[in-house]
This record gives structure tokens, C-alpha cells and sequence, in this order.
């Protein structure tokens, strides 16, 4: 059976390339550790591809803002492959640092060109938040969370992960659409503030997609919770040998390997 290639997108300050990459393989898939330079130069081609994921980290060291430099290569050097990568239907994620690529480029929320309408700006603790979250599945069009259960819990970890639009008829649009995918939340899924939230986000927002569903950014890591020994309570756990990240995985290689 073909394998689903994936891009596992790298550049300097990217670690959790790796991480990343072993996710997608425990998912039956292909991974290939790409650094951006091969897209430019012509030494890879992204149409080999069928899905992109693009990794946490500190992209260029975050010097100008988080993601930034990596988003605009994204635009200025790689808009055209981007661009037919997206209108062939095919899957992309963006994952913490990876996140703050896709708004920045516009890729995230969406639309013809490429024009930034959402930002992760720093917490509103103002320090770097690392711990785990609870984070509630909403009813949405991403073909990455299809069938997740109702609260999943993954980690996070970062300094710039407040999500926030650039207006309010933006942020109306993406709980019409759809694309809102994962808020932050109680155990039981509710609604709450600092406990909870990490970083203040807007309507404890912590994952979008675009309005085709296949374009997921999100600030918790999937790839540090694929296995149920990656949880922090995993003795006293009874859920099987899968963490949930790996669901996210499993999701977007499915629907790439249906569109084979």
C-alpha cells in the first residue's frame, strides 16, 4: 500500500522536528525532515508531498515575533508551492511554533491572499507556560479532529500563545464557521479562566482550522502525548496504550491516505 509523505518542515530554532516526525510514523506514515532552504532552492518539491506539518520551536529564535520570519518565508519564497499544495486538497498542520506560522502567513484563518487576520500574542501571565491543558473538541469542519472525544488533555508550552482577532466580526466568522476545533477547559469541559487557560486566549481558543477543514494550526503538542506513558499520570490511566495526540495524527493521515 502507498505510503502518506509528509513534510516535517524545519529551519533554524526548529525542536520538535523530530517529535513530530516519530508521531507521524507511529501513524503509519512517511516522514521526511525537510529544511525550508531545500523548498527554496528547487532540491525538494513540496508536490511530493501530502501533507505539511510544520513543528514547535523558536523559528529564527523568535527575534522580530514568534513565527514571524518563518511566516514570511512562507509567503515570499514559497507562496506559489504553498498555494498548489492547498487548492490540491491537501492536508497541513501547524503545531505551537507551527501555529503562529500559519497566522502570520495567512494560511490561518484563510483566505486568497494570504492577508494575517489573527495573531498568538505573549500570555497574558507574561512568563512561558509549560504544563498540560484540557482541551474541549468542538463540533467543527476539521478533518483532523474527527471523532475525538469530548475533552482530550495534551501539553503545552510557550510564551506567545494567546490567540486573538484581529476583529470581532473575525472571530464571529470563526465560531460560524466551524473553524473554531479546541478551546481550552475544565476536566469536565467546561469554560474557566488562568486555572486553566494558559495564556488568556480569546474564547479559550487553542486550535483553528481554515474553512476547508483541512488546514489545522494549534498551540498544545499532539506529539508529546502519542503514547499513554507520555501522560503524567499514566499509571493510574485505563485508557489503552494510545495518548491523544496521536488521534490528531491518525486523523489527517487517514484523510490524506483516502485522497491518495
Amino acid at each position: 500500500m502507498k505510503k502518506v509523505k509528509v513534510c516535517v518542515l524545519r529551519t533554524a530554532g526548529t525542536n520538535c522536528d523530530q517529535e513530530t516526525a516519530a508521531a507521524f510514523k507511529k501513524a503509519d506514515s512517511d516522514p521526511e525532515l525537510v529544511h525550508v532552504n531545500s523548498l527554496v532552492s528547487g532540491q525538494k518539491d513540496l508536490a511530493a508531498y501530502h501533507i505539511l506539518a510544520i513543528p514547535g520551536g523558536f523559528s529564527y529564535g523568535d527575534d522580530i515575533a514568534s513565527g514571524k520570519v518563518f511566516a514570511n518565508e512562507l509567503r515570499c519564497k514559497l507562496f506559489d508551492q504553498i498555494k498548489k499544495f492547498v487548492q490540491e486538497g491537501k492536508a497541513i498542520i501547524g503545531i505551537c511554533n507551527g501555529f503562529q506560522v500559519l497566522v502570520k502567513s495567512g494560511l490561518l484563518p484563510g483566505n486568497p491572499e494570504l492577508k494575517q487576520e489573527a495573531s498568538l500574542i505573549i500570555n497574558d501571565s507574561g512568563k512561558f507556560e509549560d504544563r498540560w491543558a484540557y482541551l474541549k473538541a468542538s463540533q467543527s469542519r476539521c478533518v483532523w479532529s474527527k471523532g475525538l472525544p469530548e475533552v482530550i488533555y495534551l501539553p503545552v508550552a510557550h510564551g506567545e500563545g494567546k490567540f486573538v482577532a484581529k476583529d470581532k466580526k473575525t472571530l464571529e466568522k470563526l465560531k460560524q464557521n466551524g473553524q473554531v476545533v479546541l478551546r481550552y477547559c475544565t476536566p469536565k469541559g467546561e469554560p474557566d479562566g488562568y486555572s486553566w487557560n494558559p495564556n488568556g486566549s480569546v474564547d479559550n481558543i487553542a486550535g483553528i482550522c481554515d474553512e476547508s477543514g483541512r488546514i489545522l494550526g494549534l498551540m498544545p503538542h499532539p506529539e508529546r502525548h502519542v503514547d499513554i506513558t507520555h501522560h503524567p499520570r499514566w499509571t493510574g490511566q485505563k485508557t489503552g496504550k494510545d495518548g491523544d495526540g496521536i488521534l490528531i495524527i491518525r486523523n489527517g493521515v487517514e484523510y490524506a491516505r483516502r485522497n491518495l
